[in-house]
C-alpha cells in the first residue's frame, strides 16, 4: 500500500465533540463474511449497510476510526459533480452524464433520509448551492451548464449578475442556483455509523495493516503486519487515497487541497448560508458550520509529497483568506483553523466503485473527488448489491471497466 500522512494542521472538526468508537486489538485469525478495510466515512458507510443487510463484519484500519482523511473534508455534500455536466456529456456521452448526475443527487437525498430516520446527530442541515462563474466557465457557457441540468431533470436557476447581488450580495458575472443539498459534521457521522454497525454485531479491530491478499473462488485471505490473517467472502477496500497495489490506478490522481476556517461569526454570513464554490481550476469552496464559522478551501494542486504540501500551509491559508475577503469583504476572515490533506481525483470527475479486475471478491472504491461523502453514499449501495448478487442499474457507470 502507498502510504500518505493524509493531513496536517488542526482541522475544524476536531474543535467539536463526536462520540468515541470502541475498537478491539486483532491477537488471532479471525473469520467473517466480510472485510472491509479503512474506517474513515466510506468505511463506515459501507459497514452500517451491509449489517443492515444482515451480513457479518469485521473492520480493520492501521490508524483507527476517522484518523485518516475524514476530519480533512470540509463536508460539502453536494450531488453537483466536479465536472460540469455539459463537459462530462462531450466525455462519455449525454445520456450516461446525465445518469451519473442524477445517481448523485439520489445518493444527497437517500443520505439525508438516512440520517434523519437513523437519527443520527451530525448537524444535519439542508443548503442551496451557488456555482460562480469562473475561468472554466462563464456567460453563456455557465448559462447552458444550467439548462443542461434543467433538462437532466435536476432543478438549477441561471442568475444573471443583479440577482445574484440583490439575493446573496455576490459580485460575479453569474452562477448556477441549486437546492438541498446538506452540510454536516463528518466526524459526528462517520462515528455514529461506526457505532451502528457495531452494535449489530460488526467487529472493529484497530493499528490492523492488511499487507497481502490471497484470493480464491470462495474468498479471501488477508494477511496483516502483525501476523493474524482475516479471512472472508468479500473484501471492500475503503482505504481512501492509499491505494493497493493491485489496484488499477491509471486513472486516479491524489491532489493536495488547503482549507482554513474563521472565528463563529454569524450576524455576518450571507444569505441562507448557500454552498459556494466557483467553475474555476483550482476552485475556490466554502460553507459555513452549524454555529457560524466559515470554512473555506482550495488551491489545489496535485500532491507532490507531504514536506511540499505542509510547508505551504501558511502561503496557501493566506491566498484563501484574501480570496475570500474578496468575495465576502463583511466577512473576519483570519484563520482559527488551518489544514492541508489529500483527495483522489479522475479526468470524468467520477468514482471508480466496484469489484478489482481479476478479484471479484475485492471490491474497490477510488477517485473521491470533491464529492466524496455523496461517493461514498453511491459506493455503500452499489458494492452492497453487488454482495448480495442484486443488480444495480448504475453500477456500470463506475465500473472499473469503465474507466
Amino acid at each position: 500500500m502507498r502510504k500518505f500522512d493524509l493531513r496536517t494542521g488542526k482541522p475544524v472538526w476536531h474543535g467539536y465533540r463526536a462520540p468515541s468508537v470502541p475498537t478491539n486489538k486483532l491477537v488471532r485469525d479471525i473469520r467473517s463474511e466480510i472485510l472491509v478495510v479503512g474506517m474513515g466515512i466510506s468505511g463506515a458507510m459501507m459497514a452500517e449497510a451491509l449489517t443492515g443487510e444482515g451480513y457479518q463484519v469485521v473492520l480493520i484500519d492501521r490508524r483507527g476510526p476517522l484518523l485518516g482523511s475524514t476530519p480533512a473534508t470540509t463536508a460539502l455534500v453536494q450531488y453537483e459533480i466536479d465536472v460540469p455536466l455539459t463537459t462530462l456529456s462531450r466525455t462519455i456521452g449525454k445520456a450516461d452524464a446525465e445518469r451519473a448526475w442524477r445517481r448523485s443527487r439520489l445518493a444527497v437525498m437517500n443520505l439525508k433520509s438516512h440520517i434523519e430516520a437513523s437519527k443520527i446527530a451530525c448537524d444535519l442541515a439542508t443548503r442551496p448551492t451557488l456555482y460562480l462563474a469562473g475561468n472554466q466557465l462563464t456567460g453563456g457557457a455557465l448559462e447552458a451548464e444550467a439548462d443542461a441540468r434543467r433538462d437532466a431533470g435536476l432543478l438549477s436557476r441561471y442568475l444573471t449578475a443583479k440577482p445574484l447581488a440583490d439575493e446573496f450580495g455576490i459580485d460575479r458575472e453569474g452562477a448556477i442556483l441549486s437546492h438541498d443539498n446538506l452540510a454536516l459534521d463528518p466526524r459526528k457521522l462517520t462515528a455514529r455509523l461506526l457505532n451502528i454497525a457495531r452494535e449489530r454485531g460488526a467487529r472493529l479491530y484497530d493499528d490492523v495493516e492488511a499487507v497481502d491478499f490471497d484470493t480464491s473462488a470462495d474468498g479471501v485471505t488477508v494477511g496483516t503486519a502483525h501476523g493474524p490473517t482475516v479471512r472472508a467472502d468479500h473484501v471492500v477496500l475503503c482505504t481512501g487515497y492509499e491505494l493497493l497495489p493491485f489496484v488499477p490506478a491509471d486513472n486516479h490522481q491524489v491532489i493536495s487541497t488547503w482549507a482554513i476556517a474563521t472565528r463563529p461569526q454569524k450576524a455576518n454570513l450571507w444569505p441562507q448560508e448557500a454552498f459556494i464554490w466557483e467553475a474555476s481550476d483550482p476552485y475556490l469552496y466554502m460553507r459555513a458550520t452549524k454555529d457560524g464559522r466559515v470554512i473555506c478551501g482550495g488551491e489545489d494542486e496535485e500532491f507532490s509529497d507531504e514536506t511540499r504540501r505542509d510547508a505551504v500551509i501558511g502561503e496557501k491559508s493566506q491566498a484563501i483568506s484574501r480570496k475570500l475577503k474578496k468575495l465576502m469583504p463583511q466577512l473576519d476572515v483570519t484563520p482559527q483553523y488551518a489544514w492541508a490533506g489529500a483527495f483522489g481525483s479522475t479526468s470524468t470527475g467520477l468514482p471508480i466503485i466496484g469489484p478489482v479486475p481479476q478479484k471479484p471478491r475485492i471490491h474497490a472504491i477510488m477517485g473521491y473527488g470533491g464529492n466524496g461523502i455523496t461517493f461514498s453514499r453511491i459506493a455503500s449501495e452499489i458494492v452492497s448489491a453487488s454482495i448480495a448478487g442484486r443488480k444495480d442499474s448504475d453500477a456500470d457507470l463506475f465500473a472499473f471497466s469503465n474507466r
